[in-house]
């Protein structure tokens, strides 16, 4: 089923997007065992503790139900995502030019780059904040938060940029030594913070504890920030899944990985979180990232050499697939080239909540900011593989001007539009208090983009027939 897309250089075609590379079956490597370990390593991080920090503010009862459920139908859509690019070979946003249009996928590209360096700056901001907390330790060095700190908190991003660089430099194949290293490392270091959550507060007390009343997050607010989390990586699948001959790899692997790794580390950040609120007798949602949690439960350099190396497998997804959405958009740039180009604006990034806001009020922005636009973007590109095209697409059009994914100059408008409209009715519906509160406004919106798009899409078929037939 996957083919090569070929391009002469000297064509129109060529000069204007390039090529689109699908990896042929025989050249896949990347087993069961990678895919599950790529997604685990994906969701094994700092980024998903502090999640589940952020949400121990519902409660634990709340909390836990609200992540298991959002995550199952998240990871779906990402099984369903991965498929995609299991059949096709092709990255995910060369993908969604089938859908949005040649020049319309610069849409879902932007998004995509903007998102994922925002992701590698959230990770590289914990990571660095565990290297502060190193310093301290070794050298004596103000931690972060105290007067001077910043210092050791500048060092400690400029070191993670330097590893997220080595990480990126072999592409695909770091990423794979990557995860197969770190993900034992993880699990060593996820049990022992286990025990020792277990061994400050009893399951008793965190079960029962709830969050003051002025800091409670409803079941809403934390199903739209669980949804923004998860569903950034559906937009990212392809990217890999493209290197597996194995549809068990590409769907069960991948939906069984992303899980595994968002349920365990989400959990253990929402019970160290609950566990320090209950032993310290005070709770505050902007100290609930690993390494404030971990010096305070007196985990020791170790527990924050291993946050360091967490943030280390996660970014090397996620500069990854910032990269790739990158080439999309600009042609010229080899992928090595794109990965320092998102690598160093991540780096960038990484310094705004150091002196613009707070590390809260910036994540919480940026997650709001996703789950408004990701949504609507994954709605469409899903319905139009999978419910408008029949799971065929004509791989050597993605390339081509003027060709069947070219649209009206290069730009499907009704996707455009659908999209539009589905980020106005996510704002819409965060404006329903009963919505807000409850269930989220994320995957309604989602639904509402979906009917959109397929009901657009077939009135402008319907229009086109009946023009050629008159």
């Amino acid at each position: 089923m996957a083919q090569e897309v070929k391009t002469a250089a000297t064509t129109q075609t060529a000069k204007t997007f390039g090529r689109v590379e699908s990896i042929p079956m025989a050249h896949r490597r990347m087993s069961n065992w990678d895919l599950f370990a790529t997604w685990i390593g994906a969701n094994a991080n700092n980024g998903t503790w502090y999640i589940g920090g952020v949400i121990a503010a519902c409660g634990f009862v709340t909390a836990s139900t609200t992540l298991v459920i959002v995550g199952l139908i998240s990871y779906a859509l990402l099984a369903v995502a991965s498929y995609m690019g299991y059949c096709t070979g092709v990255p995910a946003m060369a993908l969604t030019r089938a859908s949005f249009g040649l020049r319309g996928s610069f849409i879902p590209s932007a998004i995509n780059v903007i998102q994922f360096i925002g992701w590698a700056a959230v990770n590289t901001f914990i990571a660095a904040t565990s290297i502060s907390y190193i310093f301290g330790e070794l050298f004596g060095w103000p931690l972060y938060g105290k007067p001077g700190g910043t210092f050791g908190l500048i060092v400690g991003i400029l070191i993670m940029s330097v590893l997220h660089l080595l990480s990126i430099s072999l592409g695909e194949k770091s990423v794979r030594m990557i995860e197969r290293v770190g993900i034992i490392l993880v699990v060593v270091f996820v049990l022992w913070e286990s025990v020792v959550v277990f061994q400050t507060v009893s399951f008793h007390e965190i079960v029962t504890w709830h969050a003051p009343a002025n800091l409670r997050m409803s079941s809403g607010v934390a199903a739209d920030t669980l949804a923004a989390f998860n569903l950034a990586w559906v937009t990212a699948a392809s990217d890999f899944s493209r290197f597996t001959a194995k549809k068990s790899a590409a769907t069960m692997a991948s939906f069984l990985g992303a899980n595994f790794g968002l349920f365990w580390f989400a959990f253990i950040g929402l019970f160290a979180t609950i566990g320090t609120a209950v032993s310290l007798n005070h709770f505050d949602p902007n100290n609930s990232d690993p390494s404030t949690v971990a010096a305070k439960l007196g985990l020791g350099v170790i527990a924050l050499l291993v946050i360091v190396l967490t943030s280390t497998t996660a970014n090397a997804v996620n500069l990854m697939s910032a990269g790739s959405a990158l080439t999309n958009m600009t042609h010229r740039l080899s992928l090595n080239v794109s990965l320092w180009i998102v690598t160093i604006a991540a780096t960038l990034v990484t310094f705004i909540p150091v002196y613009l806001a707070s590390f809260l009020d910036v994540f919480e922005t940026f997650l709001d900011g996703i789950g408004m636009f990701l949504g609507p973007e994954i709605a469409i590109f899903l319905v139009d593989y999978f419910c408008l095209k029949g799971q065929q697409y004509r791989l050597p059009e993605l390339t081509k001007v003027r060709g069947a994914y070219w649209y009206s100059h290069g730009i499907n408008w009704v996707a455009v539009a659908s999209w539009v409209l589905g980020v106005v009715a996510y704002w819409g519906l965060k404006q329903v208090t009963v919505i807000a509160t409850t269930v989220g406004a994320t995957f309604i919106a989602m639904a509402v983009t979906a009917g959109i798009y397929w009901v657009g899409m077939h009135v402008t078929r319907s229009h086109a027939t009946a023009a050629l037939t008159k």
